[in-house]
């Protein structure tokens, strides 16, 4: 079954990767990383209905923001990766440009190269630049990544609850 309208979610391409509207077909890989320990920083370990609501909502958000997360698929065939994009919920400081790497996928670069990708074009297409990203301390792999994009640690605070580390991205325009 398809979607009777079409989503305001542009496709970009990387060298290796498609950032994508996520479809239903995609779902099984993302209930599959929610359902893991590997989700606990984004919100997990979920059900099958609580990662359903959620696969949905992201579709909701860029209705109602006009920007999101993407699916990252590999650009060759299609296999889901993962997901990156911005997100701005209600109560948070600002947009957020975040990131989930399904397991498989995980250690290739593909993090690093689709988020690359999503922050420029939120910059130049969403005025979205210099944002943050929520960094949950033990989440080592994340720091790393956050750091390797250039962004720099600005604060902590916390969030639901717990210690969050906010790193702030620089500008476009002086990321070399």
């Amino acid at each position: 079954m398809s979607a009777f309208f079409t989503l305001p979610v542009p496709e970009l391409e990387t060298q290796r990767l498609v950032l994508r509207a996520p479809r239903e077909k995609d779902f099984e890989a993302h209930a599959d990383f929610m359902a893991s320990d590997r989700a606990a920083f984004v919100g997990g370990p979920q059900n099958r209905y609580e990662s359903w609501r959620g696969f949905c909502s992201s579709l909701g958000h860029w209705m109602m923001r006009g920007y999101g997360m993407w699916l990252v698929a590999d650009k060759k065939t299609d296999t889901p990766l993962g997901r990156v994009g911005f997100i701005y919920h209600e109560g948070w400081d600002e947009p957020e440009l975040g990131w989930q790497l399904y397991a498989a996928a995980e250690g290739n670069g593909y993090a690093f190269e689709a988020a690359r990708a999503a922050r420029a074009f939120g910059a130049q297409e969403y005025k979205l630049d210099g944002v943050i990203s929520y960094i949950d301390p033990e989440n080592t792999r994340s720091a790393a990544l956050v750091a390797r994009l250039g962004a720099t640690h600005e604060r902590d605070r916390a969030f639901f609850g717990k210690p969050c580390q906010i790193w702030r991205h620089p500008a476009e325009g002086d990321v070399a």
